[in-house]
């Protein structure tokens, strides 16, 4: 596809996503959304590509969210003519862009990896918590500016909650843009993996991404599906689909060339974090 809002790239057997918005700090607007969605879709059915990476775009941000002068949720309008969000619409019912522009909301189950540099905020959490690890740059900031502009931090604040203690996400939310968390701190509280110079942030995201996707892609996703899952369901719950995963996620001929590289001595060259 020729892409107005993002550029893709595959090398190595990654997908590289850039927000390509710059002007406007990378914020999605509905034609970002059409074609996250439209990627992540298409991807699923890519063979060639077995790990993503997301970057953005500019000096200044990853993402800072919805952009304000769309109106946003009627990219897809419902048969009657009449858009989300009209008068007539009930608080019952309603498009929510998120769930356009995340991989796990359009069911994508290989492993997405953020490269983080810049601002970070608002609805850039739609991304940040649904991919899988987070390499960010010293420069990177998060913040959510939601209650500070009198709007509810609603899915921004339950999406970071898979990736930050509560504290910490009472703390940024609730501070709104009066304060910013440091890629330092966002290491320190495990929402980011890696901080790096800002030179070195694209090279430090795909070295993850195209290690992870040298490995067999079925027990990767195997093994993504049971993590989520675990994060998601009681302890016991999880263990007991863990069986299901295992078997879904393995197959006879990965095993076979898992035990013929066992048993060949040989390791691979690993590196100390």
């Amino acid at each position: 596809m020729n892409f107005e809002t993002i550029i893709y790239e595959e090398r190595n057997n990654v997908a590289w996503i850039t927000l390509n918005r710059p002007d406007v700090l990378n914020s999605f607007n509905r034609q970002m959304q059409i074609e996250l969605r439209e990627t992540w879709r298409a991807l699923r059915e890519n063979d060639d590509v077995n790990a993503v990476v997301v970057a953005a775009a500019g000096e200044k941000a990853f993402c800072t969210g919805i952009d304000r002068t769309e109106t946003m949720g009627d990219e897809f309008p419902p048969a009657s003519g009449k858009t989300v969000g009209s008068p007539s619409a009930t608080p019952f019912m309603f498009d929510d862009p998120g769930k356009n522009i995340g991989p796990r909301s359009n069911d994508f189950w290989k492993p997405v990896i953020a490269a983080v540099h810049g601002m970070a905020c608002g609805g850039a959490f739609y991304i940040l918590g649904e991919v899988d690890i987070i390499v960010a740059s010293e420069d990177a900031t998060f913040f959510d500016p939601h209650v500070t502009y009198g709007m509810t931090s609603s899915f921004e604040s339950m999406h970071m909650l898979q990736k930050m203690p509560l504290g910490e996400v009472l703390r940024m939310q609730l501070l709104g843009n009066y304060e910013r968390m440091s890629a330092q701190r966002a290491h320190q509280i495990g929402m980011v993996s890696e901080v790096v110079p800002r030179e070195q942030l694209l090279e430090a995201a795909g070295w993850v991404a195209e290690t992870i996707a040298k490995q067999p892609a079925l027990a990767i996703q195997g093994t993504l599906r049971a993590i989520w899952a675990a994060q998601e369901l009681s302890r016991t719950q999880a263990l007991e689909q863990g069986y299901a995963f295992i078997k879904m996620g393995t197959s006879d001929e990965s095993i076979r060339e898992g035990q013929k590289a066992f048993s060949s001595g040989e390791r691979p060259k690993w590196r100390l974090r």
